[in-house]
């Protein structure tokens, strides 16, 4: 009696099948939970207004390293008030930007990819997504009613580096896309989970935000995982230099305000560089941002003795996490 022989599954074709059924999972989660900020924030209802409630505006010490410098506690509530409204809506404000630049380069992206692509609609369902972002976070500017910058001049330019990078360096753009999101994802999250009382304007933008980042971050994970292994050694060789490069680049560029603010409030220069980035805490704080991405480095095989070298030149080396969005524990980030 003959015996049935399964024949051998082609593990490129395995991996490409697995692949592509993470894409259609996340493609699926677009369909199935998004939001539309218009519909899910009740912009108009009265606790909602600017000046309702305008202490829920004093920056949360639990998130933002200025809520907790002296310097800031010593403010009148007036002046704290003031001072983290401008901080919110400049925050929102570099976050449109982001995700602009973002938006051109993935439409880059999709633009070359062949027919049948799993790519082609999950970055079309992001791309969406983020659209609704910058309505989101143009509009919480809007209603705030301050003129904020977001980034500041030369980081502006930027604007013009994103499709390029998208069409000619796919990878290195998306890392430059987690080099962006994650700083913001991990903000924003602690602010969630700590439970300080902040203004419902923001509570709404947050939560639809970190909702929906959750899939993007996922996608720019695992575009990297499939494909970096496939670049031949000098090329892994260059994307793992280029690695904590980008993340410290862009990182620095999201989270530091623009000049602009520091010189609205008369914010002394040392406490600038206390906060961004002199101070101990202030260089653990940035480091921690990327400890999911450090971990990705490793899962990836950009973690080799030179690449490690570079994340600790530039002081954004530590821990790595057991899961993405692992919670920072007391005692890991040493």
């Amino acid at each position: 009696m003959s015996t049935a022989v399964t024949p051998a599954v082609d593990p490129d074709v395995a991996k490409a099948q697995e692949y592509a059924a993470k894409l259609l999972l996340l493609s699926e989660g677009s369909i199935n939970k998004h939001f539309d900020p218009f519909e899910d924030i009740d912009w108009d209802n009265p606790d909602f207004a600017v000046d309702a409630g305008e202490e829920r505006w004093i920056l949360p010490p639990s998130a933002d390293p200025l809520g907790r410098h002296p310097w800031y506690l010593a403010l009148t509530d007036e002046q704290k008030i003031a001072v983290g409204k401008y901080r919110q809506a400049n925050v929102a404000k570099v976050g449109l930007q982001f995700e602009s630049i973002l938006i051109s380069g993935m439409v880059t992206h999709n633009f070359g990819l062949p027919n049948g692509s799993p790519e082609f609609r999950y970055c079309s369902h992001e791309m969406i997504e983020e659209h609704n972002h910058t309505l989101m976070f143009q509009e919480m500017v809007n209603r705030i009613g301050i003129d904020v910058p977001g980034m500041g001049p030369l980081v502006r330019k930027f604007k013009y580096l994103g499709a390029p990078v998208a069409a000619w360096f796919p990878n290195l753009f998306f890392m430059a896309v987690l080099a962006g999101e994650e700083p913001i994802d991990h903000i924003q999250k602690q602010i969630l989970r700590s439970g300080d009382e902040v203004h419902p304007i923001m509570l709404g933008v947050m939560a639809i935000h970190v909702a929906e980042e959750a899939r993007h971050i996922s996608f720019a994970h695992e575009f990297l995982k499939n494909h970096v292994p496939e670049a031949n050694q000098f090329n892994k060789l260059v994307l793992s230099i280029a690695m904590p490069i980008v993340m410290w680049i862009l990182g620095r560029s999201i989270a530091t305000p623009p000049k602009a603010f520091f010189q609205e409030f008369d914010i002394p220069e040392q406490v600038r560089k206390e906060l961004f980035y002199g101070s101990k805490e202030a260089k653990q704080t940035f480091s921690d941002y990327f400890a999911d991405v450090r971990t990705l480095a490793k899962d990836i095989g950009l973690m080799n003795p030179i690449a490690k070298n570079v994340w600790k030149l530039l002081k954004i080396d530590g821990h790595s996490t057991r899961y993405r969005s692992e919670p920072l524990r007391a005692g890991k980030a040493a």
